[in-house]
C-alpha cells in the first residue's frame, strides 16, 4: 500500500484528485496519512475524512514524515518547484501539478534530482494517458495521415473568480492552461525548435475572493511552435475564453487529418479523415469515465510494478521552456530557440496503454 501525503486542499483537490485517490484507497492501493493547507478549515475537514492529523504546521511536516512514500503537491504553481525538490530529496515519490516549476533553474535540478532520486518524479499535465490521446497517438504512427505537417490546439475559459496566485508572478493562463496543449502536441508531433509568440494580459484588473485586484501575469496568448523540417503548430489559450464548440487539437498529415474531440484533459472521442476513403470516421469516447487526474493511479501502478512512469520530468521541463520562451517572445517579439528536447513518449513499457486499431477502426462510424 502507497502512503500518500497531500499538500494543497484548494479546489484541484475538492472533487478531480479526491474521487483519485478515494478510488485507490477503497482498493487497499493506497492510504492518506498526512495533509497541509495553510487553511485550517480545510485540514480539519480533511481529517474526518482520512482520519489524519489536522495540525502539521507546515509542507515541511508532511515532507519530512517516515510514514509517506508518495508528495501530492496541489498546492499554489509559485511553489511547486520547491515543495518537488524538497520532496525528492527526502527520498518521495513525487506527483507535482502543473507546471513542473516557474523557472528553468529549478526545473533543471528537479530533472537531474529525479535521476538519482529513489522516487519517481511525475509531472502534471497527464493527457498522454487517456484513451483518446492514446489512440490518436497510434494513429499518428501507423501513417494513418500520413506525414503530420501541421496542427492547432485550444484551451481556454473566462478564469478562475478565487486564489490570487493564478493572477500574480508565476501564475497567467499559460502555465495553467495552455500547458496542456504544449504537453499534447510535443508528445504528438515531438520536440519544438523554435516559438514565437504574442502573449499578454487582455484583462488588467479582476475580482478575485470578492475584491479587485490588478493582474500581473499573462491571461491572453496565442504561441507559434516550430517543430522543424517546416512543420508548424498554434495555440490558443487564456483566461479571456468564454465558451467554444471547435475540436480541442488538430493534426493536419499530407493524406489526412485527424482531431481530439472535447478538451485534451477532458477528450471525447476523435475524427478521423483520410484521403483515400474521402470521409471523415468518428469515433466516440471509448472512456468517459475517464479523469484528468489519472496521473496518480498511473504513478502508484509504477510504484507497485517498478516501471518508469510513462510521463518523464524531461517532458514537463521542454514544456516550461516552451511557455517561458512564449512569454518572452511576446514582450519584444523575437523568436526563441528551444534548446531541450525529451525522449518521444513510448508505450511499449505499458502494453496495456496500446490501443487496439482494428477494434478501434471497426467501432468507427462514417460521414
Amino acid at each position: 500500500m502507497i502512503r500518500v501525503g497531500v499538500i494543497g486542499l484548494g479546489s484541484v483537490w475538492q472533487g478531480p484528485y479526491r474521487t483519485e485517490i478515494d478510488s485507490l484507497c477503497r482498493a487497499g492501493r493506497a492510504q492518506i496519512t498526512a495533509i497541509y493547507d495553510p487553511n485550517e478549515d480545510k485540514r480539519q475537514q480533511a481529517s474526518l475524512l482520512y482520519d489524519v492529523d489536522p495540525n502539521l504546521a507546515s509542507t515541511e511536516a508532511v515532507i519530512g514524515r517516515e510514514d509517506v512514500d508518495l508528495v501530492l503537491i496541489l498546492a499554489s504553481m509559485q511553489v511547486h518547484g520547491e515543495l518537488a525538490r524538497a520532496s525528492l530529496k527526502a527520498g518521495h515519490h513525487v506527483l507535482v501539478e502543473k507546471p513542473i516549476a516557474t523557472d528553468l533553474a529549478t526545473a533543471a535540478e528537479l530533472v537531474e534530482l529525479a535521476e538519482i532520486s529513489p522516487g519517481h518524479l511525475l509531472p502534471a499535465p497527464h493527457v498522454v494517458l487517456s484513451p483518446t490521446f492514446r489512440a490518436i497517438h497510434s494513429e499518428i504512427a501507423a501513417g494513418s495521415i500520413g506525414t503530420p505537417l501541421s496542427a492547432r490546439a485550444r484551451y481556454g475559459w473566462a478564469g478562475p473568480w478565487w486564489g490570487e496566485w493564478f493572477y500574480r508572478p508565476g501564475g497567467g493562463s499559460l502555465f495553467d492552461l495552455g500547458v496542456y496543449n504544449v504537453i499534447t502536441l510535443c508528445a504528438l508531433l515531438g520536440s519544438a525548435k523554435r516559438v514565437t509568440a504574442m502573449v499578454g494580459t487582455a484583462i488588467p484588473e479582476r475580482i478575485v475572493d470578492g475584491k479587485p485586484i490588478k493582474v500581473e501575469a499573462d491571461d491572453n496568448a496565442h504561441v507559434l511552435l516550430d517543430f522543424g523540417e517546416s512543420r508548424y503548430a498554434v495555440i490558443t489559450t487564456g483566461f479571456t475564453m468564454q465558451k467554444y464548440r471547435s475540436p480541442a487539437v488538430e493534426i493536419y498529415g499530407s493524406e489526412g487529418t485527424i482531431q481530439m474531440l472535447g478538451d485534451d484533459w477532458a477528450p471525447d472521442g476523435f475524427e478521423l479523415w483520410q484521403n483515400n476513403t474521402g470521409a471523415w470516421a468518428i469515433h466516440p469516447e471509448s472512456n468517459p469515465s475517464w479523469r484528468w487526474t489519472a496521473g496518480l493511479t498511473h504513478l502508484v501502478e509504477a510504484i507497485e510494478s517498478d516501471r518508469l512512469p510513462l510521463i518523464r520530468p524531461e517532458h514537463g521541463y521542454h514544456a516550461l521552456e516552451i511557455m517561458l520562451a512564449a512569454q518572452s517572445a511576446g514582450r519584444d517579439g523575437k523568436a526563441k530557440e528551444i534548446t531541450s528536447a525529451f525522449t518521444a513518449v513510448d508505450f511499449s513499457e505499458w502494453p496495456s496503454a496500446v490501443p487496439d486499431r482494428r477494434a478501434r477502426h471497426d467501432s468507427g462510424t462514417t460521414t
